[in-house]
């Protein structure tokens, strides 16, 4: 692979990563009850964890997005 081609999938890949972080923030904050529904009657939560461990996945996520794509993307982006 060429560093063009590299640059180009890493700036895909952010785009798809970032695109599934919005939608899982939408789809977080528009159908919360209805989702902590479905997972209260799989696991015992109350309704402060089952926010604090969603809080907690999107946050982790969001920073997996930015040190795996989108840094190593303005990297290239900058050298080359």
């Amino acid at each position: 692979m060429t560093v063009e081609e590299i640059r180009a999938v890493l700036g895909w890949c952010a785009v798809i990563n970032v695109g599934l972080l919005l939608l899982s923030c939408f789809a977080y904050t528009l159908g919360r009850d209805f989702i902590y529904r479905i997972h209260s009657k799989w696991f015992k939560l109350s309704e402060e964890r089952y926010d604090e461990i969603i809080f907690n996945m999107i946050g982790r996520y969001k920073l997996l997005v930015f040190v795996f794509n989108i840094v190593p993307y303005l990297a290239f982006r900058i050298v080359i």
